[in-house]
């Protein structure tokens, strides 16, 4: 119970902040502050409107916004996003354009289940929707998904995965992006032995950790000091009785936050000052570069506290993907069955989450794969968030990708349909 109370606790503070900031807007706003002719109004109301946005957004899912794409007719085509399979925890969902024909590359985004929603790679889609049919794994708040639904690891994410896969056919292009690279890998090569006609054609790994101790960081530092009862006691609450999951044990999204905020403090400080003053003298606007990187930035979602635990046990701890040791309900998953699937590393320079040599570890596991089947790319200067959506991924990685799916293209196949649940 007192996991309840604690998680309450945050929202409590969460909420309150919102409402200070609110109102701290509105009492500088007032028409009779322009009496006074000092700028403590100006900057008391930049200060609200920015603190108001902040911890609002903190609790609202964005939208995708991805309203139309030009085709190769030149002409703008409306994008629709349509749900093909509907699970408890995560939809497989794809982003239709009107009035096309089915493109010759079909691309399935992985997105990270990590404390951010699946729209943190709207910018990875909008990059892509022009060139290929894309599809993307969009997961839910644990906190909406009621207990009975039941528990949700990482074998069970690895097995959604698998269900994706088969769902779309052979002909599918993977790219996963940072935390899910290691299930990815290990739900490839499930389907290498379950059904390997049925394997996807292609799977480009971008930034994640498949041997997080083959450079260390930050994170993975983090990740070997504590101990899974540590974790357990600090990270995990529970649900609290304004949502649908209440009763469920979560790493809290609000928590996740602190953490990713506390990684680079002092810049956030200094881009949150700035932006008081530049709305204080009138400068900034509703879509401007900070709105748009910190409405998704601060928009975050509650993880089970299942996934989370066992995400840090056996893929950062035990190494589980690393030593090709991940087993699912007790049976080995051999990468190296892996044998007609060509893999793609994608790894930037100055990536401070996963390092230069975290997913490269995945190369050695393919033991099946003939080198011609392998690739790799070391993209200079780039950090973590730029090898997936910043200016490297679209001038220089995404163009690079491309290639390489259409170097292992297959013949188009039918997708296979699964019941949705």
């Amino acid at each position: 119970m007192k996991y309840m109370v604690t998680y309450d606790l945050m929202e409590t503070i969460r909420n309150t902040n919102e409402w200070l900031g609110a109102t701290a807007r509105a009492m500088a706003s007032y028409p009779a502050t322009g009496l006074v002719a000092h700028p403590m109004f100006q900057v008391m109301s930049a200060w609200g409107d920015v603190t108001e946005r902040s911890f609002a957004r903190m609790v609202t899912k964005p939208g995708w916004n991805i309203n139309s794409v030009v085709g190769s007719d030149g002409r703008d085509h409306i994008v629709s996003i349509e749900t093909l399979l509907a699970r408890p925890f995560g939809d497989l969902i794809s982003f239709k354009v009107q009035g096309r024909e089915r493109q010759k590359r079909q691309i399935l985004l992985v997105a990270p289940m990590s404390g951010h929603y699946a729209t943190l790679l709207r910018s990875t889609v909008t990059s892509l929707l022009p060139d290929a049919d894309v599809y993307i794994t969009d997961w839910h708040n644990a906190r909406d998904i009621p207990v009975s639904k039941g528990k949700f690891d990482v074998e069970d994410y690895t097995r959604y995965l698998v269900d994706f896969m088969r769902h779309l056919g052979p002909d599918i292009h993977v790219i996963a992006v940072c935390q899910p690279a290691p299930l990815a890998l290990a739900a490839t090569a499930c389907l290498a032995e379950e059904a390997p006609d049925e394997q996807p054609a292609s799977l480009t790994l971008i930034g994640g950790p498949i041997d997080p101790d083959a450079a260390a960081t930050e994170v993975t530092d983090f990740g070997r000091r504590v101990t899974m009862g540590m974790l357990e006691e600090t990270m995990i609450q529970r649900v609290g009785f304004k949502h649908a999951g209440v009763g469920r044990k979560v790493y809290p999204g609000l928590l996740q936050l602190a953490s990713f905020i506390s990684m680079n403090a002092d810049r956030h400080l200094q881009a949150f000052s700035n932006q008081i003053l530049n709305i204080a003298k009138g400068e900034a606007t509703d879509s401007d570069k900070h709105n748009r990187f910190y409405d998704e930035y601060l928009a975050v979602m509650d993880m089970t506290a299942e996934f989370y635990l066992s995400t840090v046990h056996r893929i950062f701890k035990e190494r589980d993907i690393a030593r090709n040791a991940f087993t699912i309900e007790g049976k080995p998953v051999d990468i190296g069955k892996i044998t007609d699937v060509a893999v793609k590393i994608v790894e930037g320079e100055e990536d401070d989450i996963s390092a230069p040599g975290q997913c490269l570890a995945a190369l050695p596991l393919l033991t099946g794969l003939a080198d011609s089947k392998k690739a790799s790319h070391l993209e200079p200067g780039a950090g973590h968030y730029g090898i997936f959506a910043g200016k490297s991924w679209r001038n220089n990685i995404r163009p690079l990708v491309l290639d390489f799916i259409d170097a292992n293209s297959r013949k188009p196949s039918p997708a296979k349909k699964i019941a949705a649940e």
